[in-house]
C-alpha cells in the first residue's frame, strides 16, 4: 500500500486573497474554514479525499524565505499554454526569475504572495 499526496498546505499573509486566486486558478471551491484563519480549498463536489489534492491556506506573520524549496506546476486543461498564461497574469500571477535561461518550454510564475509555481507546456485532460 503506498500513500498519495491528500492536501497541500501554503502558509499565507493574506490567506483570503490566495484562496481566492487558487480556486480561480485550479478551478476549486472554498471547503471550509478553520477558526485559525485557515481555509481549505477544493474539487467541487469531491473535497478532502477525492482524486486531487485539497489546498490549505493558513495565516502566518513569518516572512517568507527565499526561493521556495516546493512548488506547485500547473497545466492546462481546455486551452494552449498562451491562452492560459495570459489567464493567470489577469488572475494576479506574475513572472518570476529563478534562474531560468529562456528557453525552457515552461513558464515560472508567482502567485499573489510571491510564492513561484510553473505553467507546463502540455495540456492535460481534467479530472
Amino acid at each position: 500500500m503506498a500513500c498519495r499526496i491528500s492536501e497541500l498546505v501554503l502558509d499565507a499573509a493574506d490567506p483570503g486573497l490566495l484562496a481566492a486566486f487558487w480556486s480561480e486558478v485550479l478551478g476549486y471551491v472554498e471547503l471550509g474554514r478553520e477558526d485559525d484563519g485557515s481555509i481549505e480549498i477544493g474539487p467541487p463536489g469531491t473535497g478532502f479525499g477525492g482524486p486531487q489534492p485539497t489546498l490549505v491556506i493558513g495565516p502566518t506573520t513569518d516572512p517568507r524565505p527565499a526561493k521556495l524549496r516546493l512548488h506547485i506546476d500547473v497545466s492546462a486543461t481546455d486551452r494552449d499554454q498562451e491562452a492560459e498564461l495570459a489567464r493567470l497574469l489577469a488572475l494576479g500571477a506574475r513572472h518570476a526569475d529563478v534562474g531560468q535561461t529562456g528557453t525552457e518550454s515552461w513558464y515560472v510564475l508567482a502567485d499573489p504572495e510571491g510564492n513561484e509555481f510553473c505553467l507546463l507546456r502540455r495540456r492535460i485532460e481534467p479530472v
